[in-house]
């Protein structure tokens, strides 16, 4: 038996954030297929706060623990941004944006379902992408304060959860560059071109046409 020494780079920066709405389906669900055709990229991240809710259940036979059953119940981020697009956060809301230019907000409404992707840079040049296909929003802040004589901050806090987006269960798609499946010649550009949910369209985004 040998002793492997190993040194995992360290995070340096959360990157940009991604999403991309869903088209839903003819009767208003979730279609994993289908999504607007427009990635929107946005550079406000100042912080991502992940929580991975898990169960886990043991399961007894013959007076014993037989398996123990690990099940992910949710994934729910809570984003700090500086700012964020009005418009996709109403769209996000279900806000009923009217033609006339007034908006209203606050009502019981379906709220759509998106793809959201985050980028982690690490110290050495290291990466994570990743997808998650089917999220809504749960909340959002909008706190204000007055204006002091030096500038600060003032920035708000989106709070979405990702659901499964298959049989399977699966909440999250990622690739990171330290292991030693990481696709060669993907970058962030290709991975985050369009919400990427199975192998098939990570492979048609490192080589288009496959």
């Amino acid at each position: 038996m040998s002793i492997q020494t190993k040194k995992p780079m360290v995070k340096e920066t959360v990157g940009g954030l991604y999403y991309a709405f869903n088209t839903p389906s003819e009767n208003g669900d979730f279609n994993p297929k289908a999504y607007e055709a427009t990635v929107v990229k946005s550079d406000v991240v100042k912080n991502i706060g992940t929580t991975e809710n898990a169960e886990t259940v043991p399961v007894r036979a013959s007076g014993q623990d037989y398996i123990t059953v690990n099940q992910s119940e949710s994934i729910e981020m809570a984003i700090e941004v500086v700012a964020f697009d009005p418009a996709d956060l109403a769209k996000m809301r279900g806000d009923v944006i009217a033609t006339g230019g007034l908006n209203r907000s606050g009502r019981t409404a379906v709220r759509p379902f998106f793809a959201f992707g985050k980028v982690v840079r690490k110290v050495g040049g290291g990466v994570e992408y990743a997808w998650y296909p089917k999220c809504q929003l749960v909340e959002n802040t909008d706190d204000i304060a007055t204006k002091e004589e030096s500038f600060s901050e003032q920035n708000d806090t989106v709070t979405i959860k990702a659901y499964s987006y298959n049989d399977l269960a699966d909440k999250k798609v990622y690739v990171n560059s330290e292991m030693d499946n990481f696709p060669e010649g993907l970058t962030e550009e290709k991975f985050f071109a369009k919400p990427i949910l199975e192998d098939t369209d990570l492979a048609t985004a490192i080589t288009p046409g496959t």
